[in-house]
């Protein structure tokens, strides 16, 4: 009688909850392709967005390099101008020098003269 018992038991199982269980791992199987495409998707996004990002990084490299260019110019514009204007100031100073000689010269023969 147990076994009768168990045989239905399994019967009423087999009958109840392995379809309903097959329907399951249908719908398992489902969402494995589902996700697998939303993966591929994903990994082609992301493929596409790292290419994108070493081209922005190559512009920004090539930006920089144009852009220390420009700095080394400006550098060596600066120090034309400072060596320029330090020539300037050397030559205002020894006409001021000679300025200050003459003027001291004009005293001594006033002096001299008026003496």
């Amino acid at each position: 009688m147990a076994a009768n018992i168990y045989d239905s038991v399994k019967q009423a199982l087999q009958d109840l909850i392995a379809p309903q269980l097959e329907s399951i791992k249908g719908e398992i199987g489902e969402l494995r392709g589902e996700m697998r495409g939303e993966i591929g998707t994903i990994r082609g996004e992301i493929g596409a967005l790292r290419a994108e990002m070493r081209g922005d990084i190559g512009a920004i490299h090539g930006d920089i390099g144009t852009l220390r260019g420009e700095v080394a110019e400006v550098r060596a514009e600066m120090r034309g101008n400072h060596a320029a204007l330090s020539s300037e100031i050397r030559r205002i100073d020894d006409k001021l020098t000679w300025a200050l000689d003459l003027r001291e010269r004009i005293v001594a023969l006033e002096t001299k003269l008026g003496s």
